[in-house]
């Protein structure tokens, strides 16, 4: 009985030893879900990159095309040109035609 006891508990140890040695320690045979992760992460970056530059570029193009105007209300507050000229400036800057004053 101690024999065969002893038999059997050598045997299942050896599986034991050889399973993770035959199938890998994940389980049997190749799965693609472990790529499932790292698309995931690049996925993620790839989008935090994508709205990134998009929010710098739109924010670039807004302040590029509100500097002027700024720059010509200070003019304008400090008296170094007079309203008609802002306003004509401002036409300019905004790209509205020369009758379409509010």
């Amino acid at each position: 009985m101690t024999s065969s006891l002893a038999t059997t508990f050598a045997v299942q140890s050896a599986q034991l030893l050889a399973d993770p040695v035959a199938h890998g320690p994940w389980g049997t045979g190749f799965s693609p879900w472990f790529l499932l992760f790292p698309l995931f992460w690049i996925l993620v970056i790839g989008l935090f990159i994508f709205f990134a530059r998009r929010t710098w570029r739109r924010n670039h193009e807004w302040a590029t095309a509100r500097g002027g105007e700024s720059v010509l209300r200070e003019r304008y507050a400090r008296g170094e040109i007079d309203e008609t000229e802002y306003h004509q400036r401002l036409e300019v800057l905004r790209g509205e035609p020369r009758g379409n004053r509010r």
